[in-house]
């Protein structure tokens, strides 16, 4: 008998134990990494702070195509779903939840709808489904058009597991469950690595590669130009060509699309031979003229993206955001740059790097001295400083535009999540411009999604009123919303501090500095936020403050880190005050910065040297590629 027990409690024991050991599965998928992403798009703007890019739902009123994809499902059985998402209007205690949308496993929604609940990024619990083995089709089923957004799904055959969705729990949980390597894949080095591909970032490495530089450029998008790409669409302001170096500015000419800063520097000089051509290309195709807000093929992201690849010297990496710099005493050696689309990670080596991204990241990452808003008064003797620094700065705008069609165009309810308009507070027009701008009170690199997503809960809310309540609401029967930005185009974030901060007297009082480079001639435009008795929400309409200007040499030291001894920086990120800021940041000017950047880091490598000692030692080498130009415009 007791032999007979001992048997059984074995058998049993062992039982146990095979059903305690069970494998538990536990699938992870980026909402990004779907094979095929239908009418969804992929949203980094947040990357810094979430740690992933996401998917996002961006239909203007209109149910976006599925996002599909098919995982291999290792075992059969049951598993419980888990969706990283949020309600996007709840920040803002709306009712409504826009961003709804279902998740299908082949091809049939999942009880609960996901976008409903909750104000930041967290785990929603899509409960249970039996699952066969092999392969299994997922897809996100977009509802309403309206920004609804995915950032990972997780299966698991565990359910009482719960997700990790602190930042570095979450960080590391992707890396095991995505299979990515310990270390980043090595990605080569370079004599100069370039981070951000707007026009700054293209000119700075078109520049040093076709002076004899090995260049990596690393941008964070599908697309090049930044501002001036198809997702933004800003046009080029600032004028190129100026005196004494009256060759700066010809690979801006190469690359930028016909604008109608262009047409207005042909018109100065009609007489010449570049002059004429300009007039005849305008002539011919008037609807290409680049200005804000215009249609995606005037800013020709073919055409830039045609002429980095041309670059032998020149190595292209989309779709990559650098998020680590690692250092050896005031150098940077390498940057770590993470693809939105798989998660997986590169390290680029670099002697020299450039830091283009416009927010500074770069500089940030390796612990470059920076600046952020607007300093006191006491502090930079400026006569349009604050009397107290403080964290305004210039916003980001969201642009947008409609056409007019045969018929009748619907737009849907967008009451009561968007903003809420009246006859007093609407704007009866058919396209955003520039000066639709918000967030100039907030962080925008940390809150650059609320940012954007309250110029969207704007733009929504006031064109559903002109078009469904407005007494003009006739007027704009016919007319759609054709398009509306969901990456921001910023202004102003982190100012990286070279060895002189460039400030407003400096540039209207015509200081000469011994180092001048690339001119300025945009006024020192300053934007504010426009407040209004009438409407009660945060202000999301700007106004330009200008002060004329001569054109203004700026000085090469401003083209440098002061203490991170290899790092440059173009674009809107270099050193300058607030006040001086308005004057450098329009993409003209930007773009001659990087054809400056790109000569010196030449010198760089010829004399093994650094940034600080071409201004030192071999100024007048730079001087003379600035005289020559580097670009080969076709006029």
């Amino acid at each position: 008998m007791n032999f007979i027990k001992i048997i059984f409690i074995a058998v049993f024991s062992a039982i146990s134990s095979i059903t305690f050991c069970k494998q538990v599965e536990i699938i992870f998928i980026e909402a990004e990494s779907f094979s095929n992403r239908g009418g969804w798009v992929i949203d980094q703007q947040a990357m810094d702070i979430m740690g992933s890019a996401y998917m996002l739902a961006h239909g203007l009123g209109v149910p976006v195509a599925d996002a599909q994809t098919t995982i291999e499902t290792p075992s059969k059985g049951k598993y419980r779903i888990w969706v990283r998402t949020r309600d996007w209007v709840a920040p803002w205690k709306m009712e409504g939840a826009p961003g709804k949308f279902q998740l299908l496993i082949n091809g049939q929604p999942l009880e609960v709808t996901f976008g409903i609940e909750g104000a930041e990024w967290h785990w929603q619990d899509g409960g249970s489904v039996r699952l066969k083995s092999g392969q299994t089709k997922i897809s996100l089923h977009d509802l309403t058009g309206f920004e609804g957004r995915c950032d990972a799904i997780i299966l698991t055959t565990d359910l009482k597991f719960r997700p990790p969705n602190q930042f570095d729990e979450l960080t590391s949980f992707r890396h095991k469950h995505l299979n990515l390597l310990n270390k980043p894949e090595d990605a080569g080095k370079y004599d100069l690595v370039v981070v951000g591909g707007g026009m700054a970032g293209i000119c700075a490495a078109v520049s040093a590669a076709r002076l004899g530089c090995s260049v990596a450029l690393i941008q964070n998008r599908p697309v090049l130009g930044g501002n001036n790409s198809s997702e933004v669409r800003v046009g080029l302001s600032g004028l190129i060509y100026q005196k004494p170096y009256v060759n700066l500015g010809s690979l801006v000419d190469e690359i930028g699309p016909v604008g109608h800063w262009k047409l207005w520097e042909a018109q100065r000089d009609s007489n010449s031979v570049r002059s004429k051509k300009i007039f005849e290309t305008i002539k011919n195709n008037p609807e290409k003229v680049e200005h804000n807000a215009g249609p995606a093929s005037n800013y020709n992201d073919d055409k830039k993206l045609r002429i980095v690849q041309a670059e032998e010297n020149l190595s292209l990496f989309l779709n990559t955001h650098v998020l680590r710099a690692e250092k050896e005493g005031g150098h940077i050696v390498a940057v770590v740059g993470r693809s939105i689309i798989t998660g997986k990670e590169y390290k680029f080596k670099g002697t020299l790097f450039a830091d283009c991204t416009g927010d500074g990241n770069l500089g940030y990452l390796a612990n470059a001295d920076f600046r952020v808003g607007r300093e006191a008064k006491s502090k930079t003797g400026e006569a349009r400083a604050p009397e107290k620094s403080d964290q305004l700065v210039m916003g980001t705008s969201v642009q947008w535009n409609s056409v007019e069609e045969e018929s009748i165009s619907p737009f849907p309810d967008t009451s009561p999540w968007a903003v809420q308009f009246s006859e007093e507070t609407s704007h009866k027009v058919i396209k955003g411009d520039w000066d639709w701008e918000t967030g100039a009170n907030r962080d925008q690199v940390r809150e650059i999604e609320t940012i954007r997503d309250y110029a969207l809960r704007v733009v929504y809310g006031n064109w559903d009123f002109i078009k469904n309540k407005s007494t003009e609401k006739e007027k704009f029967a016919n007319r759609k919303l054709t398009w509306v930005a969901y990456i921001g185009g910023k202004r102003e974030s982190r100012r990286l501090l070279g060895d002189v901060i460039l400030k407003e007297q400096d540039i209207v009082e015509g200081k000469m500095f011994p180092d001048g480079t690339f001119t300025t001639t945009w006024d020192v435009d300053l934007h504010f936020p426009i407040r209004s008795n009438d409407f009660t929400g945060e202000p999301f309409r700007s106004r330009a403050d200008m002060r004329k200007i001569e054109p203004y040499q700026v000085p090469y030291r401003c083209l440098y880190s002061r203490n991170v001894e290899n790092l440059f920086m173009a674009g809107r990120d270099i050193s300058v005050t607030h006040v001086a800021l308005g004057t450098v940041r329009v993409q003209r000017t930007t773009g001659m910065m990087g054809e400056v950047v790109g000569m010196a880091a030449s010198i760089c490598k010829e004399h093994n040297t650094l940034p600080r000692g071409v201004y030192s030692m071999y100024f007048s080498e730079l001087q003379m590629l600035m005289e020559k130009g580097i670009g080969n415009p076709d006029w």
